[in-house]
């Protein structure tokens, strides 16, 4: 019922950034109140036009009034909206700040405030957003200014992580059968799991079965043309890309290899670009075990503590709409799903290519008991420059994702979050998955695969044309500004939780 009344309402001149303050219901008397709050001066016409769209919603038993107040907020209410802009805006800024950085003063048309901030962030445009977001639920003017100060962000994210607990995974490894020498002077008995290497050495083994054979040439510092390759290898745990600089006494026997060949490369793994490189000094013959079954990965403990982006409350009052029915199947009470959407660099979600996209922003949401609870957001600093195309299809800027936390920093608090739920997504098997599986395990944390898609799902359930994410969502009658992870993810959770009434019983996990 709420979403599409707010979206009928604010059709109204006077009520175009109105918000539903509360919905009474006076059983007694069969009556129905809905409270607006407008930050604009409104017209009778406007009040009839609220009062047309909630007698729409209201069953002919009950009588149905509307109240209409404009809102005139105090210092203290503005100081906790830009708070509140700050946690939605500005992740990084927002868990430097508390009350006391922000100081709001009445002036003759408004208000203006002042925040307190770290010189890291004095040059982002903090205020035009802050007062974009003010501006949508207060009236009046707001001046905005930044002032430094605020708490030094290093001492207190160094405070929480002597907090949590330190923890190396065992690297593991596999026995090398079938050595044989094409160029080495070494044997290798033992090889790293290709899943595993994620870490820089000067010297690390791998073995594996070629995938993939390509030969390119570059020119040298005496512009002299030479021959590389590079080798996609898979050992049963993960693909991964090898480069390799020929040598005139060994190129023959290189180029003799084919795909289906099982080799042992001894090299170098360094970091290049957020990726880890690997380069082999030597390729010599060698095969993993027969029957191999690759022990399952340690993770790293469940972090004590959230450091870089702590979950925040969320309440819906449509959840507890009074005409809709707001009734939780009995499969969902009990569980604790995770419904996440990502929004990244591009599509490349396969690190066996070596550039691999990275993530810009996850936004989730858990359910608990079948009731939508708690939020986590973040943007995430790819630490590269986003393309012209994502910028334009996210709305994401490079400004925003410039001062946000890196993978390394939100991936542990994310898993965290994950804990002991079910993960759910809009083709969350085919794409995002993907990436938090990657980029969780690089921090050496194992997400468990128990997932739900709600694409089979809505096919499954569901007669549509297509069964993108704003088809399904038209279908219940759901609106949300797309493209946005935090946006998708909430509608995808409220998808989910329809498509579970309609079925009365969870699919199979993939």
């Amino acid at each position: 019922m709420i979403d599409g009344l707010l979206e009928e309402i604010r059709r109204a001149d006077g009520l175009n950034n109105a918000i539903i303050n509360s919905v009474v219901l006076d059983t007694s008397a069969n009556a129905v109140t809905v409270k607006i709050i407008t930050d604009k001066i409104y017209s009778g016409k406007d009040c009839k036009t609220a009062e047309a769209a909630v007698r729409k919603r209201v069953p002919e038993a009950f009588a149905c009034k509307v109240e209409i107040s404009k809102l005139t907020p105090d210092c203290a209410m503005v100081a906790e909206k830009v708070l509140e802009a700050v946690r939605e805006n500005f992740k990084a800024l927002f868990v430097t700040l508390d009350k006391d950085d922000i100081d709001v003063k009445r002036c003759e048309d408004g208000f203006s405030y002042t925040v307190k901030v770290m010189p890291t962030f004095a040059s982002t445009d903090i205020c035009t957003t802050v007062n974009g977001y003010l501006s949508k639920y207060y009236c009046g003017n707001f001046y905005g200014s930044t002032a430094l100060g605020g708490k030094n962000a290093m001492d207190l994210v160094t405070e929480e992580r002597q907090e949590n607990i330190e923890y190396e995974i065992p690297i593991r490894k596999f026995e090398i059968e079938d050595f044989a020498f094409i160029e080495g002077t070494e044997k290798q008995e033992n090889a790293v799991y290709l899943s595993d290497m994620n870490f820089e050495s000067e010297k690390v083994v791998v073995c594996g079965r070629i995938e993939d054979i390509t030969e390119r040439t570059y020119t040298n510092s005496k512009n002299q043309e030479k021959i590389y390759y590079n080798f996609t290898l898979n050992d049963n745990t993960a693909y991964f890309r090898v480069t390799y600089f020929t040598r005139l006494k060994s190129i023959d026997k290189i180029r003799a290899l084919k795909v289906g060949d099982s080799i042992v490369c001894t090299g170098k793994a360094e970091l290049f670009k957020g990726f880890i490189r690997f380069t082999a000094n030597t390729i010599d013959y060698g095969r993993i075990p027969e029957g191999f079954i690759p022990k399952k990965r340690e993770s790293k403990p469940v972090p004590k503590y959230y450091v870089h982006v702590r979950p925040q409350p969320y309440s819906d009052i449509a959840q507890t709409d009074m005409f809709a029915d707001v009734s939780v199947p009995e499969c969902l009470k009990g569980k604790s799903f995770v419904v996440f959407d990502l929004e990244t660099t591009g599509l490349n979600s396969s690190p066996s290519s070596g550039n691999m996209d990275k993530i810009i922003e996850i936004g989730a949401f858990k359910i608990n008991d079948g009731v939508i609870c708690e939020s986590f957001s973040t943007f995430i600093n790819p630490q590269r420059k986003l393309s012209e195309e994502i910028v334009k299809l996210t709305g994401i800027s490079q400004s925003m994702v410039d001062g946000a936390p890196t993978e390394e920093q939100v991936m542990p608090d994310f898993y965290k979050f994950c804990d002991g739920s079910i993960l759910v997504g809009h083709n969350i098997a085919g794409f995002d998955f993907k990436f938090v599986e990657y980029y969780c395990a690089k921090c050496g944390y194992m997400l468990e695969r128990r997932l739900i898609d709600t694409i089979p799902l809505s096919q499954e359930l569901l007669f549509l044309s297509n069964y993108k994410l704003n088809t399904v969502a038209d279908k219940f009658g759901i609106s949300f500004n797309h493209h946005r992870a935090v946006d998708d993810a909430l509608v995808t959770a409220k998808i989910f939780i329809e498509l579970i009434k309609i079925k009365k019983s969870l699919p199979n996990m993939q």
